[in-house]
């Protein structure tokens, strides 16, 4: 185990799979403690937890839909109960529904606002406190490339996601006094176990063609970032989106 993050505590929403899992692997190597937030799959969470715990670090597995925020309080009480301190946030669980616009409803709207957006607002919210009387904090909040430059049938996701950079805007202005920094990291295309096989196969291709590093992303892409924002190596960066990305945006 790395040092650079020893005796931080980090909470990783959506950790038990994909980009989440990677995440969290990240900074337990790098010396966090990390409180593994899941919504639906406990045995997914508690399989990130023990390979952290195989490893030699500290992490436990914590359950709330971050679209609640009363689920969001408690959990954040329960980790400031266990681990007496919270150090990293890392807003990294999503909702995406892909479907043009005209054909969406508002189910589906309020779906992916609460969790992208409402998600990462109760997740803030509940743990600014703790903090600013500990005079130091690391957010970070992750993003995609449609908030930035919009997307065919991600609008809802894009405008969500937006909201969750604007956010990070404001808080690093708001808690910057405190030493806390807010960032977040606009991601390109992420290939995971989860992802559609047959999109992919069928226009792997093509959307290749659209990143100038000629391939789509992986989870393990993403995590080293968010281990570079939690450090002390980025205490002087704060309000900014970082782009992991391949490339496909660039602004």
């Amino acid at each position: 185990m790395a040092s650079n993050l020893n005796g931080k505590v980090a909470i990783v929403t959506g950790g038990g799979r994909d980009v989440g899992r990677q995440i969290a692997l990240a900074l337990a190597a790098d010396g966090a403690a990390v409180a593994l937030n899941y919504n639906r799959s406990s045995a997914e969470a508690e399989a990130v937890v023990g390979e952290i715990r195989a490893a030699g670090g500290n992490a436990r597995a914590y359950r709330a839909d971050v679209g609640k925020y009363e689920q969001v309080k408690d959990m954040v009480d329960g980790v400031v109960r266990d681990f007496g301190r919270i150090d990293i946030l890392v807003n990294n669980a999503g909702l995406v529904i892909n479907e043009r616009f005209v054909n969406t409803t508002p189910e589906q709207w309020a779906a992916q606002i609460d969790v992208d957006l409402y998600g990462t607002i109760h997740t803030c919210h509940a743990v600014a406190p703790h903090m600013i009387k500990q005079n130091f904090g690391r957010i970070i909040t992750l993003a995609g490339d449609s908030s930035r430059i919009g997307e065919n049938g991600l609008a809802i996701a894009a405008a969500a996601r937006a909201g969750g950079i604007a956010l990070m805007k404001s808080l690093a202005k708001e808690l910057g006094r405190a030493n806390v920094t807010a960032n977040a990291i606009s991601l390109g295309l992420i290939e995971t176990a989860h992802s559609d096989p047959e999109f992919l196969a069928a226009n792997r291709e093509k959307i290749v063609r659209q990143y100038p590093l000629r391939r789509i992303g992986k989870p393990e892409d993403v995590a080293p970032t968010v281990a570079f924002l939690a450090s002390e190596g980025a205490a002087w960066i704060t309000g900014q989106v970082l782009s992991v990305n391949g490339g496909f945006c660039m602004v």
